[in-house]
């Protein structure tokens, strides 16, 4: 990674920027959120309205949205200001120019909602205008820091990666315990540790998490959602989960013996013969799907697209050929979102695809940082990962375009689910955490900020999953 090299005066910039975003997607997040718009709503004279009261909770919230629309006009017309002053970037002194412009149309059909009482399509196109202004604050903020922090010096490499040599065996004294050393009992461990491992545990609670919101959000609706739903549900998920993680170290036992970090993996030191890997993932593959066919048939169908789009598509075909692996492969993480909503419903639902589509966009957002991490490992895997082939300075900037499309999605799922308060308040408050452990990163450009950055994303879509839940569900 490289060093900082910028003063103070950029750094303040890009604070003062991120901060007006964060303030401009606090009003998208309330446009989105029902529950806000319809108190909101209670105020029908501007820009001002009569006093709240102990007994008009509604006047509160339209008052504290006005306020909140005030404060961030007003970061709008700093941060504009300043970006002129200080920075030469034509791409950022546009972006700010056209943020103002756009925050004054945004105020003018505040003005014709509330006056209209948001009748017809006004206050669609006043949430538009104002998704229009956040996407115009990540586009200059990105161009920023990227010039700002970016190195000049990198230059792309449209090149096929060489794989490097396997990774050396540990010297005879640091070999792992042999079955004499472990005694039966070890030895039976030794190898159940070794099947866990195969079925990548650490994914398996995240993507439950993502099926247990798409189930939420199909309650939403009126349908019931049933126990026994939920158990087969989950469950066929685990093992949908597993069969691909196996097959996955299967399929890449020869590239992981040149990385670090899969170079102990069960099948690459023989721990699980092969064979027995590929029968234990077929079996996985039967039992999931038999427990989805329990549900119904379109889950079980989703279910096997999801073990052959990871093992086969992803495995095989995406992730050793384009360095767009990670994006097209976000459809895998998205599919248990589907799932979720079809084992409720039957069928697709505009709601479910919006939570997928969420899931899609995070996935660069959040893996891109892990790519950065170990972007030497990829490269002696021969994987044409975004920082191995584009480098760190574009990896960086596609976080950060990520991050902002995975959270206008977030506000879009508000609307579509007529999510509430406990939702929108998660979202940006963990999407205001997420986007300053991106800074960071942009800043700092070291491993311990991307693994940062990382941790930062994983927290965003838990907190955003378990508010879908909540919300959905409970209140």
């Amino acid at each position: 990674m490289l060093e900082n090299r910028i003063d103070d005066v950029p750094l303040r910039f890009s604070t003062l920027l991120a901060g007006t975003i964060v303030g401009v997607y606090l009003l998208v997040i309330a446009g989105a959120t029902a529950a806000i718009t319809d108190a909101a709503a209670a105020c029908s004279t501007w820009p001002t309205c009569r006093l709240p009261t102990a007994g008009s909770p509604d006047l509160v919230i339209a008052w504290g949205h006005r306020l909140l629309a005030a404060i961030v006009g007003l970061a709008v017309l700093v941060t504009a200001a300043v970006g002129m002053a200080r920075v030469a970037d034509r791409r950022v002194r546009a972006a700010l120019a056209f943020a103002v412009v756009l925050f004054a149309v945004q105020v003018g059909l505040g003005a014709v909602v509330t006056v209209s009482g948001a009748a017809g399509i006004a206050p669609t196109v006043h949430l538009g205008v104002a998704m229009a202004l956040f996407t115009t604050l990540i586009l200059a903020l990105a161009w920023t820091l990227e010039t700002e922090y970016g190195d000049p010096t990198e230059e792309p490499n449209t090149g096929v990666t060489t794989p490097a040599e396997p990774v050396e065996p540990a010297a005879d004294g640091e070999q792992p315990p042999t079955r004499r050393d472990r005694g039966p009992a070890g030895e039976v461990l030794a190898t159940l540790r070794a099947y866990i491992r195969l079925t990548k545990p650490r994914l398996m609670w995240l993507l439950c998490l993502v099926a247990s919101a798409g189930m939420a959000l199909a309650t939403t609706g009126g349908r019931t959602l049933t126990v026994e739903t939920i158990l087969a549900t989950l469950s066929g998920g685990v093992l949908a989960i597993g069969a691909s993680g196996t097959f996955n170290h299967v399929l890449e036992r020869d590239v992981d013996k040149r990385m670090q970090r899969t170079s102990d993996r069960p099948v690459v030191t023989d721990r699980i013969p092969i064979r027995n890997a590929v029968a234990f993932g077929f079996l996985l593959s039967a039992l999931s799907l038999a427990i989805f066919a329990t549900i119904n048939l379109l889950a079980a169908a989703l279910g096997l697209s999801a073990i052959l789009f990871y093992s086969v598509v992803y495995t095989l075909l995406l992730k050793p050929n384009t360095v767009q692996n990670t994006v097209i492969g976000g459809f895998a993480g998205a599919l248990p979102a589907l799932i979720g909503w079809v084992a409720v419903t039957g069928t697709f639902g505009v709601p479910g695809l919006a939570l997928a589509g969420i899931v899609f966009l995070w996935t660069p957002a959040h893996f891109y940082n892990l790519a950065l991490a170990y972007q030497d490992d990829y490269a002696r895997g021969g994987f044409p990962m975004m920082p191995v082939v584009r480098g760190e300075t574009v990896t960086r900037k596609h976080i950060l375009l990520y991050l902002g499309a995975t959270l206008l999605a977030a506000s879009g799922l508000a609307t579509l689910a007529n999510l509430g308060v406990l939702y929108g308040a998660t979202v940006a408050t963990v999407g205001a955490i997420f986007l300053w452990a991106v800074l960071v990163l942009h800043r700092e450009r070291t491993t311990a900020a991307a693994f940062r950055a990382f941790h930062a994303s994983n927290a965003f879509l838990g907190a955003l999953l378990v508010a879908v839940v909540i919300d959905a569900m409970a209140v």
